[in-house]
């Protein structure tokens, strides 16, 4: 096998080189998926660049080899540029590399970050079924997983919001995968700088990530400095906050699913009885509740919302012979008919 030039010059014998590996070698173990089936969800940033960078170097001795995916949102003038860019980094590292052109959608309501953020997942649902490929990389790490928690604190999310971004979960039949949560920036740029040392290939910058009109860029640019100067080593606290967390939503689910069943929910999980929900607690009345909306694959309400909506199902009569109930809750309504909790898309009410 012929070594690329790059590879003679670039330090993936180093400790840190090593372990941005093994984090992602230990995650794919788990999963025992042929390398072609494995992607790496590409910017062209240096976070994702890196990622793809040492997976070239984990599949060294693979002859199947995994797919680098690109989304062009087309939000930037050098969005075509960077297109570009990431596919002379794929013929570097001797890897396929697929581009999607996607239509960020900027008049549902929701704001340009999350309406890319959707754009972004379609374009890779897309990509992957048509390339045959079951597992996605994210390149985000200790201080994207720290900015998180900020951001959800700073939006007075609960107990499943601080969870933050999870190492691990499926959407649209794809696996997304985030090794690096523990690694700090520092080691993934530190690296990055020497990769392109020894290939001449350069990462790219998006602006937007520097641009205070955009939340996480203001908590970045704003926050972070302040916390670097006056709390050293804040990522790492709070990225292990995340992770317990986690523990604690995982415990919260459990709890919910069990008496979300006791609830007897319809087949399809769409409606559930509302005289059994009021046999609950006021906390796994809205811990159900909860559950319930993301099983739907929607956000929960806002605490002031989810207050009102108890309130209401709480004033109807056990069976529903008194009156009906209907409350908004994004593009679907929560209604209560005959003594049955449902969830109806608004399109269809």
């Amino acid at each position: 096998m012929t070594i690329p030039c790059w590879r003679q010059k670039y330090p993936a014998h180093s400790r840190t080189s090593k372990r941005l590996r093994q984090a992602i070698a230990s995650l794919l173990r788990k999963h025992n998926l042929a390398m072609n089936q494995v992607a790496v969800a590409l910017s062209g940033g240096p976070d994702s660049a890196l990622m793809a960078v040492e997976l070239s170097i984990l599949a060294e001795q693979e002859s199947r080899k995994p797919h680098l995916l690109h989304i062009h949102h087309g939000l930037q003038d050098a969005a075509d540029a960077w297109g570009r860019h990431v596919h002379q980094l794929g013929i570097l590292l001797g890897l396929p590399c697929h581009s999607q052109h996607v239509k960020v959608m900027q008049n549902t309501g929701k704001g340009i970050e999350a309406a890319a953020r959707d754009a972004r997942y379609q374009g890779f649902s897309d990509l992957a079924q048509a390339l045959d490929i079951s597992l996605l990389l994210l390149a985000h790490h200790q201080d994207d997983q720290a900015e998180t928690v900020l951001l959800r604190l700073l939006r007075g999310s609960g107990p499943q919001g601080l969870v933050a971004m999870r190492s691990q979960y499926t959407r649209d039949g794809v696996t997304y995968l985030r090794p690096w949560l523990a690694i700090p920036r520092v080691s993934i740029w530190t690296l990055m700088q020497r990769f392109t040392m020894a290939s001449g290939w350069r990462p790219v910058y998006d602006p937007t990530n520097y641009q205070e009109r955009y939340t996480r860029s203001a908590v970045r640019e704003r926050l972070v400095p302040a916390l670097d100067q006056r709390w050293p080593g804040w990522q790492r606290n709070l990225a292990r906050h995340a992770r317990v967390a986690q523990q604690t939503s995982q415990v919260l689910d459990e709890v919910a699913q069990a008496d979300f069943a006791s609830l007897a929910p319809s087949a399809d999980k769409r409606s559930f009885a509302l005289v059994s929900w009021r046999e609950l607690s006021p906390a796994r009345q809205a811990n159900v509740i909860r559950y319930w909306l993301r099983v739907h694959g929607l956000q929960a309400p806002t605490e002031a919302r989810l207050a009102e909506l108890m309130r209401q199902l709480r004033g109807l009569h056990a069976l529903g012979h008194d009156r009906q109930m209907r409350l908004r809750h994004m593009d679907h309504w929560i209604y209560c008919k005959r003594g049955r909790v449902g969830l109806t898309s608004a399109d269809s009410a």
